[in-house]
């Protein structure tokens, strides 16, 4: 029998849990019964004053790392604010195919959802919206690249397809079931490694680190 895929809790007070999710596992539920496992349930099952919605943002299933979670609905109201006005600091590590010969830059891709091919995003000039990424090369490792992503918007599948994309750095993040050459869940190697906000009852600014898997 398969294991669940691992959260882990980097920190915790009264206003928001911070935690560390394993590839593989859903943000917040799916559709059916087999989709109802998720970083939400979790934590709502652990805090028992959490609300029913502490979810503020959310990671792709097949991406690790750092999410935050509200407790109380001020705290919910904060941080979801902090995230609409973009004050949330994020940076990810992925592991890319091939071996990029850039050093960095910057990504600019319009895309959208492919409505015949749900959940997949694609690029579109016309109708897309804009998605924005910093990227760093970190190193080349047999064959693959390691880069550093701080992403400046936050659209659904930005770093994703922002790898993939020939218009983008064209070569797709290791192990992606939709856009590279994964075949199943717990393969990607992106990993959410920094999250950084305004504490939202205290007012000082808070970080927290997680090191990829990979």
């Amino acid at each position: 029998m398969l294991s669940e895929p691992a959260l882990k809790i980097i920190h915790e007070d009264p206003d928001f849990v911070v935690v560390e999710k394993a590839s593989g596992l859903l943000s917040v539920p799916g559709r059916g019964p087999d989709k109802k496992d998720c970083v939400c349930l979790r934590v709502r099952s652990l805090y028992s004053d959490c609300i029913e919605h502490p979810e503020v943002h959310r990671l792709d299933m097949d991406t690790s790392g750092l999410m935050v979670l509200a407790l109380n609905k001020e705290a919910h109201r904060n941080l979801s604010a902090q995230f609409h006005t973009r004050k949330i600091r994020k940076r990810y590590v992925a592991l890319l195919e091939g071996e990029i010969e850039e050093a960095e830059g910057t990504i600019e891709l319009p895309f959208r959802l492919d409505l015949e091919n749900r959940p997949r995003q694609i690029f579109d000039r016309e109708h897309g919206k804009m998605g924005v990424t910093h990227w760093q090369r970190i190193a080349v490792e047999e064959g693959h690249t390691r880069v550093e992503f701080i992403p400046i918007t936050g659209r659904t599948h930005q770093l994703r397809v922002h790898s993939a994309d020939r218009r983008g750095l064209g070569s797709p993040i290791v192990g992606d079931p939709l856009y590279g050459y994964g075949t199943g869940a717990g393969q990607m190697k992106l990993h959410a490694c920094d999250l950084g906000f305004q504490h939202p009852s205290e007012g000082r600014e808070v970080d927290f680190h997680s090191s990829p898997p990979f």
